[in-house]
């Protein structure tokens, strides 16, 4: 007997490269948002001397530090996935297992680099 009712598709658990391909949206979303933060404490620090100690002062702080580094997480993920993005286009990683890999790569490569650029700027 055929029914006409929806099939119930089991959209989880995805592939890491699906993963990867959504959090580059969303990390693009999460810049946007960020960069109020990132501008809000730019101002501040170019607008006087005593400004710049009291952004100095203020990223010494758990939570702001907290937030620019994962500000440079969401930067460097969504450089390195768009990068990515861009060798698709030309076809390159295209296949199911050298997506799988790219994906890997793109999350190993988006910590190193925040990390080293984590260890250079503190």
């Amino acid at each position: 007997m055929k029914t006409d009712r929806p099939v119930n598709l089991n959209l989880f658990p995805q592939p890491i490269a699906a993963i990867v391909s959504i959090s580059h949206r969303i990390t693009g979303a999460a810049l946007f948002v960020g960069v109020a933060f990132a501008l809000y404490a730019l101002d501040l620090a170019l607008s006087s001397p005593a400004g710049f100690a009291e952004a100095a002062a203020m990223l010494h702080k758990p939570l702001p530090m907290f937030i620019l580094f994962g500000l440079l997480f969401v930067l460097m993920f969504h450089i390195i996935a768009g990068i990515k993005h861009l060798l698709l286009d030309f076809h390159i990683g295209d296949t199911y297992a050298a997506a799988k890999n790219g994906a890997v790569a793109v999350v190993v490569l988006a910590v190193l680099s925040t990390v080293v650029l984590g260890a250079l700027l503190w």
